[in-house]
């Protein structure tokens, strides 16, 4: 990356000393007897089973029976095992024990979909629709061990199933809303599905879009599978496949009908603590996706250790992130606001259906005190001013959250101005699906900078390496992770290889995790793109985060993708891909003016090659920027695996572009 790091911003955000002591971390240091943050992470840090010992009382994850030891690495840290010869249901943890709680009629879903029909479910409601649908799982003759697949929006019903085959004792298969038919069949084939929960459409913008016919072509790939069962979302008319097809209303039909036989039947599985109860699935460049296998005490305890601590998620307060469950924020959403107490909000439908504010109503109405984002849908909703923002009450609002893709400072610097006052943090978030949350993160009692991170989240031993594995300061390095966390994953689903792989095998005992990153003078975090995405210019390293946050500064662009091509003087060359805003002209004056942005931004050796205009850059369902893609197009090579790309059009404007 380039020499001098970019983000050169002053604190934006410091936070009040009375308030962050009064935080879910403030209240922490001063039971430990610490004097401050600082003095908490290193504590955190000196003993790492301590810390997770800590966090499971403080979380109150119940245990059937109570575990040994908290942490084995006799296998290695990267085979590290917790709570060994402990036993439990998660889903306990989230739902009965808050039975003769205040939380047990407080909301836990509040579920809008794009027609704006609301549905809402308390902690005893949920349960109860849990245990039904565990019932009915096990009435079909599901149970310990069997993988299901979720294959829908973003519904109470996809929560409710979510919840259930946990119950149950089963390893949920979260899928992507939008994946088509061989994406979808990969990931049932590779888990041994035995199950299926589908919708029989999602609605966006008003439209109907048909899932049930994807999956039913998928399963001829996937002969595992023995039961689907069909929710009615869309309205579509869909076909059903005698014996092996289920009406969701049928499901909780023999639910009740065996809770009747057996009051024990919705009853959850006590297992062993380390027992798998998710394979997420992240796509891979080639070959097939990596399946991250998670356990009842890993992915659930680390979603709600980084609501509770950075986020500050408190019982009573309103969580939304707007997600899928096929990207592990939807799971993160589950478990992390169940466990804390608090009510999760979900949207089924478009962020700008039937108009531009519609995610600041639904903010307004359902009195969300966290709401999480992209900064691709700031820089998508800035183009039409604040007015739609000045339409609704904000004031709930604590923090935003952010994930997903770079921020570059001018959208940061809209977002905290006009949505929080200047006044709240956005808590930017970043880690990954194998790491069940985040590594750095945002939080309410350290300053915050536009588009960065105060540092590691509580818990992770992070660190930013260079190439020899020294940590580095003031310098771009590798973001990696020293001492095991209880949210790792557990390894790729029948791939121990390609884990260690991956994350293993650079330096001695150390995550690496595949992201660069600088810290400045000021110790604040900057992540700064995929190290595999990196471009190497006569000898400098730069990240393509580096390069479109400049472009992107430019009022006439809403977003930009940079990539390295060959070049036979400088060994690569930089090129940019921008994606001009409404009204915009896309013109060799603008063509010129982005040029010169990114010399005066990175110096005169790295000024692009070339500036081409886009309709829309090539993007995974969460919004992820696939720069591998676009450069495989733009220099007519193989693009490889590409079942996560959202809408395959967008390779022909980069085409159209050459």
């Amino acid at each position: 990356m380039s020499e001098t790091f970019p983000f050169g911003q002053s604190v934006a955000w410091t936070p009040d000393p009375d308030v962050a002591s009064r935080t879910t971390l403030g209240r922490l240091w001063q039971d430990l007897g610490l004097d401050g943050y600082d003095a908490l992470e290193a504590w955190a840090n000196e003993d790492v089973g301590r810390f997770w010992d800590r966090v499971l009382a403080d979380l109150g994850v119940v245990f059937e029976t109570p575990y040994e030891q908290i942490l084995d690495t006799s296998r290695g840290i990267e085979h590290a095992r917790w709570c060994t010869g402990g036993r439990l249901n998660i889903t306990v943890s989230l739902l009965d024990r808050w039975e003769g709680s205040p939380q047990w009629e407080q909301d836990s879903i509040r579920y809008e979909s794009e027609e704006g029909e609301v549905t809402r479910y308390t902690f005893r409601q949920l349960r109860e629709a849990v245990e039904i649908a565990t019932a009915g799982l096990r009435a079909m003759g599901l149970g310990a061990g069997d993988a299901v697949g979720l294959y829908m929006p973003l519904t109470p019903e996809e929560v409710i199933g979510f919840l259930a085959v946990v119950r149950m004792g089963g390893i949920v298969l979260p899928l992507f809303s939008g994946y088509g038919t061989s994406a979808v069949a990969d990931r049932l084939a590779d888990a041994d599905a035995k199950a299926v929960i589908v919708a029989d459409g999602s609605v966006r913008r008003g439209n109907p879009h048909a899932m049930k016919p994807t999956l039913d072509d998928a399963l001829a790939l996937a002969p595992t599978v023995e039961h689907v069962i069909v929710v009615d979302r869309a309205g579509l008319a869909v076909e059903m496949d005698e014996g092996r097809d289920t009406p969701w209303a049928g499901l909780l039909d023999l639910g009740r009908q065996r809770l009747a036989e057996d009051p024990a039947a919705g009853a959850p599985e006590i297992v062993d603590a380390e027992t798998p109860l998710m394979v997420i699935y992240t796509s891979g460049t080639t070959g097939r996706p990596k399946g991250a296998v998670h356990t009842h005490v890993g992915f659930p305890v680390k979603a709600a250790q980084d609501m509770a601590h950075p986020m500050d998620v408190q019982p009573g307060d309103v969580m939304w992130w707007m997600t899928d469950m096929g990207w592990m924020m939807g799971p993160w959403l589950v478990f992390g606001s169940l466990m804390c107490g608090a009510t999760m909000v979900l949207f089924d439908g478009a962020p700008d259906t039937p108009d531009v504010d519609r995610v600041w109503q639904l903010c307004a109405d359902h009195r969300v005190t966290h709401f999480g984002l992209s900064p691709v849908l700031i820089r998508a909703l800035m183009p039409h001013g604040t007015e739609p923002i000045a339409r609704h009450d904000l004031s709930s609002l604590r923090a935003c959250g952010s994930t997903g893709s770079p921020w570059d400072p001018e959208s940061w610097r809209w977002l905290f101005a006009n949505v929080l006052d200047s006044r709240k943090p956005i808590l930017n978030y970043s880690g990954g699906t194998e790491t069940s949350g985040g590594i750095v993160g945002g939080d309410f009692v350290r300053p915050l900078k536009p588009c960065g991170f105060p540092g590691p989240i509580l818990g992770m031993d992070a660190e930013v390496l260079d190439e020899s594995g020294q940590p580095v300061r003031g310098a771009v390095g590798e973001l990696a992770v020293r001492q095991p966390w209880i949210g790792m994953t557990r390894g790729f689903w029948r791939d121990d290889e390609r884990y260690l792989d991956s994350y293993w095998r650079r330096h001695e005992d150390t995550w690496v995790h595949g992201d660069f990153a600088a810290v400045d003078a000021d110790g604040q975090w900057f992540i700064l793109g995929r190290s595999d995405d990196t471009i190497k210019i006569a000898g400098k390293r730069l990240g393509p985060a580096e390069a479109e946050s400049a472009v992107a500064a430019d009022p006439d662009v809403i977003e930009a993708a940079a990539i390295g091509v060959p070049d036979d003087v400088k060994g690569e060359a930089l090129v940019v891909f921008c994606v001009p805003r409404e009204g915009a002209e896309a013109t060799d004056d603008l063509r010129q003016r982005l040029a010169a942005r990114l010399g005066a931004a990175l110096g005169k050796a790295l000024r692009p090659k070339a500036v081409y205009f886009v309709d829309a850059l090539p993007k995974t369902r969460n919004a992820k920027v696939m720069r591998r893609v676009i450069r495989a197009v733009h220099l007519g090579g193989d693009v490889g695996n590409v079942t996560a790309l959202e809408d395959e059009r967008t390779l022909e404007s980069i085409r159209l572009a050459r």
